[in-house]
């Protein structure tokens, strides 16, 4: 290309013009710039960015939405459109909810209160039952406690688990009482007249058998009186009866258990049923074995008349048992035994008797003699019907009436037939299972 020699010095001259200034001319003068009046056109505006996205809620959050893109910027007039806006920037995730609290632990309920034990029966006190010249001695032994009650059961608490039931309290020991003579008091008492039961023991018992088990009932019952919650021991008379209608013979000595037996003192009876047999218990306390005692304790020849002596005491020593000196069915009369003990007719048989306490007693603890003033007996030393004094087969009473008499009169009377006639009121020995 050539040039005109304007143009050489024109181009000359341009190295004296500051190189922005030069590209601004040399656009000029080769057609490239703009023409004069022409405006340059705005720049476009970046795109707006998009909006955060929403924080989720209660579950993880949702991601937020992506931002939407800027708009393109309007071109100017004349001038080249702007750029287009940048895309706006994704929108941040949401926040992840926060977890719901955790519900509080229900509260424990408070555990129940523990049943207190139960208190130690009281002792009973000494003074007693007033007599003709004298008290009669209390009770020694107290009843046994009664068991403590349980505790109250916890409430539950909200969500909790329920308080534990309080333990019942431990009653008191029963104390050792297992053998008595029924006193005249206590049999007044249960049959509700002044003259006893007689040989009627039936006691509001029916059908076969009816006597021995009123009997048993009346010893539960006088047991009871003097030291409550004995009853429970399993009282039964010791008494023998034949054998009627389904009921089957019985020997008082099968009927007691096998010892060892106390009385209402706690003094020893018998420790056992070889020890029972002979004229008294061979291996009584000494302050009993000659004089048995009642369900109170007290020595049943005194009861009564305490402080007296000889024939001064009650006359009472005549005590069913319907038995030999084994403790059998004693088979010395036609009816030893009033129809099982239970008939209260005088003339309806003549009830054996032992004797609570010998008017002779015995050193060697063997039969002295024979059966004494009326009574049928066996002789001197015999082992099985017995003798005048022996505690389980002493004599033949006159009949089987109701009748007491305390007052020393002689043998049995065949004109007063009743179950007292001989010294007595038709009492009988009593002898519990448990000692």
């Amino acid at each position: 290309m050539r040039y005109s020699s304007a143009e050489l010095r024109f181009l000359r001259s341009l190295r004296l013009i500051p190189s922005a200034a030069l590209g601004a001319m040399m656009l000029v003068a080769f057609g490239c710039a703009p023409v004069s009046g022409d405006g340059t056109g705005a720049a476009g505006t970046n795109g707006v960015a998009g909006t955060t996205g929403t924080a989720g809620t209660g579950a993880p959050g949702s991601a937020g939405s992506t931002g939407g893109a800027g708009t393109t910027g309007a071109a100017g007039a004349g001038g080249p459109a702007g750029t287009t806006g940048a895309a706006g920037t994704t929108g941040a995730a949401g926040t992840t909810g926060s977890a719901g609290t955790t519900g509080a632990a229900g509260v424990t309920g408070a555990a129940g209160s523990v049943g207190a034990s139960g208190g130690t029966g009281a002792g009973g006190s000494i003074g007693g039952r007033g007599g003709s010249t004298g008290g009669r001695g209390g009770t020694a032994g107290g009843a046994a406690g009664t068991g403590g009650r349980g505790g109250t059961t916890g409430t539950a608490g909200v969500g909790g688990r329920g308080g534990t039931t309080g333990s019942g309290g431990s009653g008191g020991a029963m104390p050792r009482f297992s053998f008595f003579v029924t006193s005249v008091g206590a049999l007044r008492t249960l049959s509700g007249s002044q003259n006893g039961f007689g040989g009627d023991l039936r006691y509001g018992e029916t059908g076969d058998g009816a006597g021995l088990r009123g009997a048993d009932k009346i010893c539960t019952a006088i047991a009871e009186m003097s030291m409550p919650g004995s009853g429970a021991k399993g009282w039964h008379a010791f008494l023998s009866a034949p054998a009627m209608g389904s009921a089957p013979a019985v020997n008082a000595i099968d009927r007691i258990g096998a010892g060892p037996w106390y009385d209402r003192m706690g003094r020893l009876f018998s420790a056992s049923k070889a020890n029972l047999s002979g004229f008294r218990p061979s291996d009584a306390d000494a302050a009993i074995k000659n004089d048995f005692p009642n369900e109170n304790g007290i020595l049943n020849h005194s009861d009564g008349a305490p402080g007296c002596t000889g024939n001064n005491c009650p006359d009472n020593h005549d005590t069913l048992t319907g038995s030999n000196a084994l403790g059998q069915l004693y088979t010395g009369t036609s009816n030893p035994t009033c129809s099982g003990w239970t008939t209260a007719v005088g003339s309806a048989g003549q009830p054996r008797v032992g004797h609570a306490w010998p008017r002779t007693p015995s050193s060697s603890n063997t039969c002295m003699g024979g059966g004494g003033p009326l009574g049928g007996g066996g002789t001197s030393g015999s082992t099985t019907n017995g003798c005048y004094g022996h505690w389980m087969s002493s004599l033949d009473e006159a009949g089987c009436a109701a009748g007491i008499n305390l007052m020393e009169m002689g043998g049995p009377n065949p004109n007063n037939p009743t179950v007292g006639s001989g010294g007595g009121y038709g009492g009988f020995y009593c002898f519990a299972m448990v000692p």
